[in-house]
């Protein structure tokens, strides 16, 4: 029964957001559901202990993540980057090519390091402008940018910075080059595919007469009649946010150390912060700063007219944005204390194959949470133990371990209530009925790649 209170909270869940409820009442409203028909007393102590605890936490830590990647995506549209940016890539490569380019602008960012959700903000203008120029529909987008920047650059490539890539270390001693020719195996088998998915999807909606579509939502702004500047100054703001988000990361740890106390003089007792937990999100936060003075040195004649009015645009954007993902932070926490959750990983431990159960209980526990960090932070914490005594009875390295569970874990983590993809579909003004069948499409890829990669490691020993 508890398992199925589970499950009910998050098909709760999914049916709300994917019928356009918003996620920040319906996280709490499934959560705390399943909590009552559980122990009707704790209700509350999980509700302020558990639920606004973790949704507080997240905002406390990336909703400045949000506010700058809204910004300088909004000042990237208003400059008429994008616009510049899109006209050379269309001399360059011709339209034909408009996802292609799309996939490839993500995936730079975010092998580069910066946060598939800035990577969003910063990508959309472009994104919107390139499809409207070649007739692509709009609804395709979000599926363009999951390819790009929710897949195999988020854990799949060998060396990528993203915490999905990260987390797998921590517990298999292992570093974020692990298993470096099944990770390549793994990307190009996603990006080929997905690649190929997206092109069907255009090619059927171009036979039907589709076009990129009317009354839209959220449209980039950027005067018609706007001098476009040089496609090389328009592409620097973007360049500079990957090259200084590196450069932050290795300049913070040097600059404070392993730990920083701050003691002020109004200060009742010091604050002492741990600087390896901040490094990433302090480095994107000044990259960001960077990317927006940038913008704002070489546009500002194009955008100092509609300034105010784009910064309360972006402001509200970003606010959306960071309380839809932080609900279902606090959601996927909630569930995961839960009983009926604990039997579900439970009943996971007992497939038999070490790597295709690393690969079952990550995913579904990412499913389950909504989140590829939390569902395989979880599985992990309970379970590495037991994949590493299995790993090495079969004589599996650790290192394809490590690579099995951060491909594992961007899977089914993109569900419908998951905060990446409604962060997406927000930004981009379009709605679970209309992008998320294609965003879905692009996960089942996803999540049929780590299975590939198994299979190629069983038959040919590469690692």
């Amino acid at each position: 029964m508890s398992v199925i209170i589970a499950l009910a909270a998050l098909t709760l869940l999914m049916l709300a957001a994917y019928r356009g409820y918003s996620v920040i009442l319906f996280a709490p409203i499934a959560a705390l559901g399943a909590v009552l028909l559980t122990d009707p007393s704790a209700v509350a102590p999980v509700f302020t202990g558990v639920f606004m605890e973790k949704m507080v936490g997240f905002i406390k830590l990336y909703f400045p993540v949000f506010l700058l990647g809204a910004v300088f995506g909004k000042l990237i549209e208003l400059s008429g980057f994008s616009r510049s940016i899109v006209a050379a890539a269309i001399r360059l490569l011709g339209t034909r090519q408009a996802m292609l380019v799309i996939v490839l602008v993500c995936a730079l960012l975010t092998y580069g390091g910066v946060s598939l959700f800035v990577v969003v903000f910063a990508v959309y203008p472009f994104a919107a402008e390139m499809f409207r120029q070649s007739n692509i529909p709009k609804r395709l987008i979000p599926a363009t940018i999951a390819l790009g920047a929710f897949s195999f650059t988020m854990d799949a490539l060998p060396g990528t910075p993203q915490i999905q890539n990260i987390i797998p270390s921590t517990f298999f001693n292992t570093t974020a080059w692990a298993a470096p020719w099944l990770g390549l195996i793994g990307a190009i088998f996603v990006f080929c595919a997905g690649m190929l998915f997206l092109q069907r999807q255009r090619n059927k909606a171009q036979r039907s007469g589709e076009g990129y579509g009317t009354e839209l939502r959220n449209e980039p702004e950027t005067a018609l009649d706007i001098k476009l500047p040089n496609p090389w100054i328009a592409l620097s703001p973007l360049l500079a946010v990957g090259i200084t988000n590196l450069l932050f990361t290795q300049w913070i740890p040097q600059w404070y150390g392993k730990t920083h106390t701050l003691q002020l003089p109004g200060m009742a007792a010091p604050v002492t912060t741990e600087i390896a937990k901040l490094t990433a999100i302090w480095a994107v936060q000044a990259a960001l700063l960077v990317g927006i003075i940038l913008v704002l040195v070489f546009g500002f004649q194009a955008i100092r007219g509609k300034l105010a009015e784009g910064s309360r645009s972006a402001v509200s954007g970003s606010l959306l944005a960071a309380m839809n993902t932080a609900s279902e932070y606090g959601f996927g926490a909630v569930i995961a204390s839960l009983p009926g959750f604990l039997v579900l990983a439970d009943w996971l431990k007992s497939i038999p194959n070490p790597l295709v159960n690393e690969a079952i209980t990550v995913t579904v526990l990412a499913g389950i949470t909504g989140s590829a960090s939390g569902g395989m932070s979880i599985a992990l914490a309970a379970m590495a133990n037991d994949f590493i005594a299995a790993a090495h009875a079969a004589n599996i390295p650790l290192e394809v371990l490590h690579r099995v569970a951060a491909m594992a874990s961007g899977g089914m983590d993109t569900l419908p209530h998951n905060g990446a993809v409604i962060t997406l579909l927000a930004v981009t003004g379009l709605t679970h009925r209309e992008a998320y069948k294609d965003i879905f499409c692009i996960t089942l890829i996803k999540t049929l790649a780590v299975f590939v990669v198994i299979g190629t490691f069983y038959a040919t020993g590469i690692v």
